[in-house]
């Protein structure tokens, strides 16, 4: 990912800073310079100025790059931001990567300085105008401009693409290890960078399966423990991000989303983590990077562009823009679903039903820590092939292996319904061993049983009580979604996933269950 991004900036690049010098004004100049970050490490920076548009001041966009990658990741967009906007660009690479001095941090408390020493820096150093201000990033850089946005009330408008708002719930959700997207993020620190003391402990942590250590330092690190101090700042803040992001998956984004006061945009699309913003960066045209300089213009120039509605969706498997008012309001309605007993799909052999009415008194037991054939993928590859081929993460839905999964199939839909919003499910799980990894799957099936992955949810049951019945709600990934008539919905629960750390031991069970005081249910938001 990193690579791929550095050779077409490049590659952009060349032809980017060629335009000034064979047109006429207004144009840019570009120079590479050294920043003193805080304490004086050495950040490597490039800055983008425009030309021939007076002396200024200009508004400021303060870029921080993308995990493990220079200053080059922006340099298609700092031109074109500077060149057709009239912004001055900084765009930096963070401590610890690089030819930045220093060692990484993981946005920490001395990245967010380095942050607010860039803005110093270019106020002195640049045309630069201190009353509008700006920052923007795509994944590591996003999360760090939110942060400072929080920190600093200088920062009036960010556009955060790809960015977390919860570390610890994106590495470890629900109490499951994200392993492959952690081990991608560790691969490239070391490749491109200097790890520091927190990200050595975190490692240690992670490769001891000490997950919960690891994560007790991501709450300084989240935007989300900072609501209140973002709300008080009152930037206009813009986040876009994609829904099978192997990093950040949405629903921390649409609940930090939720919680802001400011004035803000979310936009969701297909795809995995910086792939819809990807050629953006590059210099290329764009319609994220077109939304965000949309954003400055609107935030920091005053220009009155039609930002449109406050959240803008496109389904995961294709269409257009859809917008809405607000995230609650996407979902007008819901296809509720109730978990029936083994063998009650009469059409569907081996397979329970999804009901319209209670299914209560039946067990159905599988095999724990053994894979199957329903999994979510692999990190970054499959959000991608999703988002940029509409080839969805599938599965042949009769060969799960029922011994090791619990299936339920619904019935098949009338017409076309576009699932839109955050799965829900509700059931009893007694687990044979105190720690149990569970996977639940949602998918669109045609009349032949290929079915596309539509969302899915981790749960790890952590030191319970062997052989005791509890109750598991678990809250899958949101999602827009469009099911074609003929196609029906299922369900598929296991307890091995590939992409993540899975806790169930060989030779343990778990046992399904739909007690008469308390249904097991599935409810899936439609809009």
């Amino acid at each position: 990912m990193a690579t791929a991004l550095l050779v077409m900036a490049i590659s952009v690049f060349g032809v980017c800073v060629a335009a000034p010098s064979a047109a006429a004004a207004p144009g840019f100049t570009v120079r590479d310079t050294t920043i003193p970050g805080d304490g004086g490490t050495p950040l490597r920076a490039r800055v983008v100025q425009p030309t021939g548009r007076g002396a200024g001041p200009f508004p400021l966009l303060v870029l921080p790059t993308p995990w493990g990658t220079p200053n080059l990741a922006y340099v298609g967009a700092a031109a074109r931001l500077a060149y057709e906007s009239g912004y001055v660009v900084v765009a930096y690479t963070d401590r610890g990567f690089f030819g930045s001095g220093g060692q990484i941090e993981v946005a920490g408390p001395q990245d967010i300085a380095d942050a607010r020493q860039v803005i110093d820096w270019a106020l002195r150093n640049t045309p630069a105008d201190e009353h509008r201000i700006g920052m923007a990033g795509m994944s590591y850089g996003a999360g760090i401009s939110l942060l400072t946005a929080a920190a600093d009330r200088r920062v009036r408008a960010v556009a955060a693409m790809s960015g977390w708002a919860d570390l610890g719930r994106s590495i470890y959700p629900n109490q499951t290890v994200n392993r492959q997207g952690v081990e991608v993020l560790l691969d490239l620190a070391h490749l491109t960078g200097r790890p520091g003391a927190d990200l050595r402990r975190m490692e240690a942590d992670y490769h001891s399966d000490n997950t919960p250590d690891a994560v007790s330092l991501t709450p300084q690190r989240s935007v989300a423990t900072k609501v209140a101090a973002l709300n008080a700042n009152r930037p206009a803040v813009l986040m876009a991000n994609a829904f099978e992001d192997s990093f950040f998956a949405p629903s921390q984004m649409t609940d930090f989303f939720g919680r802001l006061t400011v004035p803000k945009q979310l936009m969701l699309s297909p795809g995995d983590h910086v792939s819809q913003e990807l050629f953006g960066a590059a210099g290329l045209p764009n319609e994220i990077w077109d939304a965000v300089a949309n954003w400055f213009d609107h935030y920091l120039r005053g220009l009155p562009t039609d930002l449109g509605a406050p959240v803008k969706i496109r389904s995961a498997d294709g269409g257009g823009w859809r917008s809405f008012p607000d995230w609650a309001s996407a979902s007008t309605g819901a296809l509720g679903y109730y978990l029936g007993g083994p063998g009650t799909a009469a059409r569907v052999p081996d397979t329970a039903a999804l009901t319209t009415r209670p299914a209560t008194g039946w067990r159905q037991r599988i095999d724990a820590g053994r894979d199957t054939t329903a999994d979510s993928g692999t990190a970054f590859i499959s959000g991608v092939l999703q988002g940029w081929l509409n080839r969805p993460v599938g599965v042949w839905t009769p060969g799960v292996n029922r011994a090791d999964a619990a299936v339920w199939a619904g019935p098949a839909l009338a017409t076309g319904t576009t699932v839109l919003g955050v799965p829900r499910l509700h059931l009893t799980v007694t687990p044979s061993a105190p720690t149990t990894s569970l996977f639940a799957y949602l998918y669109d099936v045609d009349a032949a049983g290929q079915g596309a992955l539509i969302s899915h949810q981790p749960v790890t049951l952590r030191d319970v009580t062997p052989n005791r019945p509890r109750m598991v709600d678990l809250v899958l990934e949101p999602i827009s979604w469009d099911v074609p008539a003929g196609h029906h919905l299922e369900l598929v629960v296991d307890t091995v996933d590939p992409r993540y750390r899975s806790a169930s031991r060989p030779g343990s069970t778990v046992t399904f269950g739909s007690p008469e005081n308390d249904p097991a249910w599935l409810r899936v938001p439609t809009g």
